[in-house]
């Protein structure tokens, strides 16, 4: 909002209003604003939690210290997506495609998991909003996501390409001469290759000239599931005080770091990444993302007075999930969401292994004392804070990894 005063501002010769334009300046104020909002609207929230009584509801899993947690407010999440979204209206273009879809995406999961919070809360269900309709939302939301940046105008990327046989002389040495193109089509980058572009459209080449009528589909469905995939994850790693916060926030400063490089000519082209055109204004929304994430985990740190419920959980998920794909680096989830990714294949080999174990010997056999993994470690009788530190820490490791990719080719 702020950013369509700059003209305005400038017939008048009002002094510093140039600084409106600049990425640099509307994201650190994002980052202000959101942690600001955090901390003190988060003060409040909690205190209009406790007075509807909205409490965390204790299921029995034999661990240390959970019936403590029992009627500490939940639904904080809340907080999270209201220190998000102003900093967004006020500091970023509303005119961006990228930043609408950000937007959306942040509310449409934030209100699934507000529902699947108030059935659990108000309702007595410890079940809350059954699955199926979590997984119908999350596909909904990914349809409408794949959709958009298959068709939508302003999504293109520029790439330098090649030209075979095509050498140039710089500074007495011989360089292959390049191009630069404009893709619309579902592209990505591919981590720690030289040519590291990959069309999704080219999974279905066997259909000859109806791939790129249909190769579409391959794209939505991809974005679907790493959609589905990442929401649910950062859902199971919210399960200990500031786990899923902490985690969440180192995420989003490496995504920022892919969004900044990515939309800027020079440096994707020094680094052999797509240029996005656009693309730099989601430095704006994951400034007030990781502002937000800190300001929340003042009171989601343990001793938690607050937290985020599935309102928060599957909205930090899914904004994840929805930003990678956006800056084209989908393909390094698995390493930058490593800690959601292990904790969601924990909970699958549990259930499997007990499953199949029961199935063939008639009792079931467990891998781990408890999944997801942060409860493995507390049964063991790791501290809940020092397990939330390490987890932090391999984050670091992974975020650091998955930015170093940025040379290794």
């Amino acid at each position: 909002m702020f950013y369509y005063l700059y003209e305005y501002l400038q017939s008048i010769d009002f002094p510093g209003s140039g600084m409106l334009q600049y990425i640099s300046f509307r994201s650190g104020m994002a980052v202000i604003l959101s942690l600001l909002l955090g901390t003190f609207l988060g003060k409040r929230v909690i205190k209009l939690l406790q007075r509807q009584q909205v409490g965390e509801v204790v299921r029995d899993l034999g661990l240390e210290g959970q019936y403590q947690k029992k009627g500490t407010p939940t639904m904080g999440g809340v907080i999270i997506i209201i220190s998000i979204v102003i900093p967004v209206l006020l500091f970023g273009r509303l005119d961006n495609v990228y930043i609408l879809l950000m937007l959306f995406s942040t509310l449409w999961l934030g209100i699934i998991g507000f529902v699947d919070d108030y059935i659990k809360v108000f309702k007595k269900n410890k079940e809350g909003l059954a699955g199926r309709f979590k997984i119908i939302g999350q596909v909904g939301l990914g349809l409408i996501v794949g959709l958009t940046l298959y068709f939508h105008d302003d999504v293109v990327a520029r790439t330098t390409t090649p030209v075979t046989d095509s050498y140039i002389e710089v500074e007495n040495e011989k360089k292959q001469e390049t191009v630069v193109k404009t893709i619309k089509a579902p592209v990505t980058n591919v981590p720690f290759f030289k040519n590291n572009r990959i069309n999704y459209t080219s999974v279905v080449d066997f259909m000859g000239e109806r791939a790129k009528r249909w190769g579409w589909i391959v794209f939505v469905l991809v974005v679907t599931f790493i959609i589905t995939a990442v929401s649910n994850g950062a859902n199971m790693t919210d399960g200990l005080d500031g786990l899923a916060t902490g985690v969440s926030a180192i995420i989003g400063v490496t995504l920022g770091v892919f969004a900044y490089v990515g939309g800027h000519t020079i440096y994707a082209d020094y680094l052999n990444i797509m240029f996005i055109p656009y693309s730099q204004e989601l430095v704006v929304f994951m400034s007030a993302f990781v502002g937000a994430c800190i300001g929340f985990l003042w009171y989601n740190s343990f001793p938690a007075q607050v937290f985020m419920g599935d309102t928060g959980s599957l909205a930090l998920g899914g904004i994840i999930a929805v930003f990678a794909v956006l800056v084209r680096i989908e393909l390094l989830l698995p390493i930058l969401c490593g800690v959601f990714f292990v904790e969601s294949l924990s909970v699958i080999m549990q259930v499997s292994w007990f499953k199949y174990t029961k199935k063939k010997f008639g009792e079931g056999v467990r891998i781990f004392k408890m999944a997801p993994l942060h409860h493995h470690y507390q049964m063991k009788g790791y501290p809940e804070s020092k397990i939330v530190t390490r987890f932090w820490i391999v984050s670091i490791i992974l975020a650091v990894i998955t930015i170093v990719t940025l040379k290794i080719r």
